[in-house]
């Protein structure tokens, strides 16, 4: 069975005049695994894959996959149709991936029945690692425990991205020892792992990877009083780049230090003055 565990890096979409920049998403995608991280994460939240077109989307995974293992790249695969989520599916699975990111569908808020049916045929068709995406303030539907611990009987489901904010469910999976249990609320790293989790899927990772490989590696060592530190040191920034909407001010963190353009697509828009320069002293 794969295993999901360290740091996924959530990644993000460059832009150029409204264009996906190929150049720059390939050299952010080689400095980031050069970094430490255990992969990338393509076309999730953090990737803005909602402004994206399907053929866009397919695009950005493949000029990726020029430059990263295989082995260390998950894809995002999110919708609310459920025969147009299984053939985007096919054409994602014709790439020897390490895995698929699948939320909840969104806005249509399905029964707990609803998210088994949709989950397992997802699961049934792919023969890639599944990754449970459990994040209600954006679906509009949580994933309850009972629901979960069905799904994490099906042979292809592995692993959750946990934003559900719910402490108890956290610790029963991770109790269970069947999910690999993976935080995608960032700010939640150093008590997942503590917990016995195993490790994130992270948007702030995209800035001092090596410190948040760092946690990680420490807190699996046991140390937990240098894993503390280190962690300690990076809440300002994981703060920093939640303050407004996800991606804007990873977006406009990576621009400050040369390796992207500060761009998204409407109706994201870009971080405040005033949270940018905040930022720019913190870089400091």
């Amino acid at each position: 069975m794969s295993t999901f565990s360290g740091v996924w890096v959530a990644l993000v979409t460059p832009f150029r005049d409204g264009q996906v920049d190929f150049p720059a998403l390939r050299a952010l995608a080689v400095h980031l695994v050069d970094a430490g991280a255990a992969g990338l994460v393509v076309c999730g939240t953090s990737g803005e894959a909602a402004a994206l077109e399907e053929g866009e989307q397919l695009a950005v995974l493949d000029s990726v996959l020029e430059v990263v293992p295989a082995c260390r790249v998950v894809m995002g695969l999110s919708g609310n149709n459920q025969a147009a989520v299984l053939a985007r599916l096919r054409r994602i699975q014709s790439r020897p991936l390490a895995g698929v990111l699948v939320p909840a569908p969104y806005y249509i808020r399905p029964s707990q029945q609803g998210l088994l049916t949709f989950f397992e045929a997802v699961a049934d068709a792919s023969h890639l690692p599944i990754i449970l995406y459990d994040i209600p303030y954006r679906s509009a539907v949580s994933m309850e425990l009972d629901t979960l611990r069905q799904l994490a009987r099906h042979p292809r489901i592995v692993a959750i991205k946990d934003c559900g904010g719910d402490p108890r469910k956290t610790q029963s999976l991770i109790q269970d020892g069947v999910l690999d249990v993976l935080t995608g609320e960032d700010e939640q790293l150093f008590t997942t792992l503590c917990l016995g989790g195993s490790g994130a899927i992270s948007a702030a990772a995209h800035l001092r990877t090596a410190d948040f490989v760092a946690v990680v590696r420490l807190l699996q060592q046991g140390d937990l009083l240098a894993g503390r530190a280190v962690f300690r040191e990076l809440l300002p920034l994981i703060r920093l780049a939640f303050a407004e909407p996800n991606p804007a001010p990873v977006k406009s963190l990576l621009a400050m230090q040369g390796l992207i353009v500060d761009e998204l697509r409407e109706p994201m828009l870009r971080c405040s003055d005033e949270l940018r320069e905040r930022m720019r002293a913190e870089l400091l």
